[in-house]
């Protein structure tokens, strides 16, 4: 299944494989401060890919806290988080925001809430490792 989505304004689109067709999608709402400001509810897919492509670099916010582990994707325009990544082993992993897909039925996602509190840098990478999305792109379309 391929399911498409993207920032409020556009500029941020995100084309994500899943493989195979979900049953359900996992939505993971995160109890962090960040992600609790900004409605932070995020899926991936280990066997999924993800490709995001951005119209405008420039209106594009990157931001790092806690252990600097993870880059939120921030439309400057709205301030939307559509994408995080993690660069683990030269490679990125990625997770998107179910509040940025396009077209799913709301009967697909399956909410649950998740609390990363006192986990280590090195589980922390390694649960990223097994359950983000691991064949990620991004791309720039201007400079």
């Amino acid at each position: 299944m391929i399911i498409h989505g993207s920032c409020h304004s556009r500029n941020m689109s995100l084309t994500l494989g899943w493989e195979p067709d979900p049953l359900e999608i996992p939505a993971r709402a995160c109890s962090c401060s960040f992600c609790s400001k900004h409605g932070g509810v995020r899926t991936s897919n280990p066997n999924g890919s993800l490709s995001v492509k951005v119209e405008e670099p420039a209106l594009v916010s990157r931001y790092e806290f806690g252990t600097r582990t993870a880059v939120f994707h921030i439309c400057s325009r709205y301030g939307v988080v559509p994408v995080v990544t993690s660069q683990i082993d030269n490679q990125p992993y990625a997770v998107v925001s179910v509040h940025a897909l396009d077209g799913v039925a709301p009967s697909l996602i399956r909410h649950a809430p998740v609390n990363f509190d006192g986990e280590s840098e090195e589980v922390r990478l390694a649960r990223r490792k097994r359950n983000w999305i691991p064949s990620v792109r991004y791309i720039k379309t201007s400079a």
